[in-house]
C-alpha cells in the first residue's frame, strides 16, 4: 500500500494545483480519433497526442511543475537533471522560461537529435555533459555533481511534483470526452507518467482498465511485480531510449503496483512496426517509447473489440538517422527479411542458379557478402533477402536445401546474427 504521505500529496488537488501551475506554459494537447486503427481493431481509438508539445513529449509538464514551485533557495546553485533525452528538454525549457541555471547529464548514446534540442532549449542557461552508457549512469553522475555543489537535482520520475505534473494529462483527457473510455495503454519507463495519470483515472474514472506497456528488452516494472519488490534489472536494451531504464522510482513502483490493472511487454520489431505505421497512413512522426502504446493494441486487440480506447503517444523526438534500423527491426519482427550463410559452389554459373533456381519470383537480395577462397570447393556468402510474404519463406528454405546452398540460418542464431549483420 502506498505510505499516507504519498497518498495525501499525489491527490487530484494538488495534481489541479500542477494544472494551474504550468498553465500558459504547457498545452493542452488534442485527443483524436484514429479511424485507419479503429477499423483495423473494430473498436474507438484515440491518441492523445503528447508529441505535439513544444518539446514533443508530456516531460515539460512534471519539469515545468517541479522547477517553477523550488524555492530561492533550492535555486541558488542551479538545477540538475539525468535523461536520456525528453526529461532533458523539458528541464532546459523550463530553465530558460524561468531563468535558471541548469547542468543536465545525458548518456553518451543519447541520440544527436536529442542533445541538440535540449541545447536549443536551454539555451545559455543549460550546460549539457555527456557521461555512461544508460540513464542509470547519467543519474549516478548527476547526483555526485548536485553533491559536490549543492545543486537541486529535479528527477524524471521518481518526485511527487513531477508526478503531480504528469498527471495533468489525466485531466485534459477526461475532460476532452464524456464518452466512457474502457482500456488506457500508458507507456512506462519510470513510471512517472503512469503513477500520474493512473491516479487522476483511479479516482474520476476507476471503471477504466489501466494497462502499463514496457519494451521487452526493458522491462522494469514486469520484473519488479513479478519479484514482489522493485528490482534492478542486470542488462537492458537501449533502443526504446525513452522508456530504458534498470530500475523504476521507489515512489513510482509503488504508485504503478496498486494504480496499474496489468502490464506489458513490447518487442522492439512490433515498436518499429508501429512507428512506420503511424507514419505512412498518418503522417505522424513518434518515438519509440511513444510507439508503445500504439503497439500494445496489436496484443490485446481480442479485448478491445467494440471498447473506447486511449493511448498516450508520449513523445515525438525520433532520429531520422535511426530510421534504417527500424525499418530493418521491423522487417525482421514481420518475417519478411532473412538472413542466411549459403554455400556456393566455386564454378561458374553458381551465383546464377540459386538466383533462377532457388529465389522466388519476387525475393529480392538486399545484403550480400562473399570472398573466394580458391582452396576450397564451396566459398560460403552471408546472403540477406526480403521478401514479399511471409509465407514464402518455407519454400525459400526448401529449395535452398534441396539445391544443397544452406549452411545456415542466421535469424535463429543471434549471437552470430548480431556479429555478422
Amino acid at each position: 500500500m502506498l505510505s499516507e504521505s504519498i497518498k495525501n500529496r499525489i491527490s487530484l488537488e494538488n495534481i489541479y494545483k500542477a494544472q494551474q501551475s504550468i498553465k500558459g506554459v504547457v498545452q493542452a494537447t488534442p485527443l483524436m480519433f484514429m479511424k485507419n486503427f479503429s477499423d483495423q481493431y473494430e473498436a474507438n481509438i484515440y491518441f492523445k497526442r503528447e508529441d505535439v508539445q513544444a518539446v514533443r513529449s508530456y516531460k515539460i509538464r512534471g519539469a515545468y511543475n517541479k522547477i517553477q514551485g523550488l524555492s530561492a533557495k533550492e535555486l541558488k546553485n542551479g538545477i540538475v537533471c539525468a535523461s536520456a533525452g525528453n526529461h532533458a528538454q523539458g528541464v532546459a525549457f523550463a530553465c530558460k522560461k524561468l531563468e535558471v541555471s541548469g547542468t543536465i547529464f545525458m548518456p553518451v548514446t543519447t541520440p544527436h537529435q536529442k542533445i541538440d534540442q535540449v541545447k536549443m532549449f536551454g539555451g545559455e542557461f543549460v550546460e549539457v555533459r555527456l557521461f555512461g552508457d544508460s540513464y542509470d549512469d547519467s543519474q549516478l553522475a548527476a547526483k555526485e555533481f548536485c553533491d559536490k555543489n549543492q545543486s537541486t537535482f529535479v528527477h524524471p520520475f521518481d518526485d511527487l511534483d513531477v508526478i503531480a505534473g504528469q498527471g495533468t494529462i489525466g485531466l485534459e483527457l477526461l475532460n476532452a470526452t464524456d464518452i466512457p473510455i474502457d482500456y488506457l495503454f500508458l507507456p512506462v519507463g519510470g513510471g512517472g507518467l503512469a503513477s500520474g495519470v493512473g491516479s487522476v483515472f483511479k479516482s474520476l474514472s476507476p471503471e477504466t482498465i489501466l494497462v502499463g506497456v514496457e519494451p521487452k528488452g526493458a522491462p522494469s516494472l514486469t520484473t519488479s511485480l513479478k519479484n514482489g519488490v522493485n528490482t534492478t534489472l542486470d542488462e537492458i536494451e537501449k533502443f526504446v531510449d525513452g522508456a530504458a531504464v534498470k530500475r523504476m522510482g521507489e515512489i513510482t513502483f509503488e504508485m504503478c503496483k496498486e494504480l496499474l490493472h496489468k502490464t506489458d511487454v513490447i518487442c522492439e520489431g512490433l515498436i518499429c512496426s508501429t512507428i512506420l505505421k503511424v507514419y505512412n497512413e498518418n503522417a505522424l512522426v513518434v518515438e519509440p517509447a511513444g510507439a508503445l502504446s500504439i503497439a500494445a493494441l496489436e496484443q490485446h486487440k481480442e479485448q478491445i473489440k467494440g471498447k473506447t480506447v486511449v493511448c498516450i503517444v508520449s513523445g515525438g523526438n525520433n532520429d531520422i538517422t535511426r530510421m534504417e534500423e527500424m525499418k530493418e527491426r521491423a522487417l525482421l519482427f514481420q518475417g519478411l527479411k532473412h538472413y542466411f550463410i549459403i554455400k556456393f559452389p566455386q564454378r561458374a554459373g553458381a551465383l546464377k542458379e540459386f538466383v533462377v533456381e532457388v529465389l522466388g519470383e519476387n525475393d529480392d537480395i538486399t545484403y550480400f557478402e562473399y570472398t573466394k577462397k580458391n582452396n576450397r570447393d564451396k566459398g560460403p556468402a552471408v546472403v540477406g533477402i526480403q521478401l514479399e510474404s511471409k509465407e514464402d519463406f518455407e519454400p525459400l528454405l526448401t529449395r535452398m536445401k534441396q539445391k544443397g546452398f544452406l549452411r545456415e540460418y542466421l535469424n535463429e542464431n543471434q549471437e552470430l546474427f548480431q556479429f555478422l549483420i
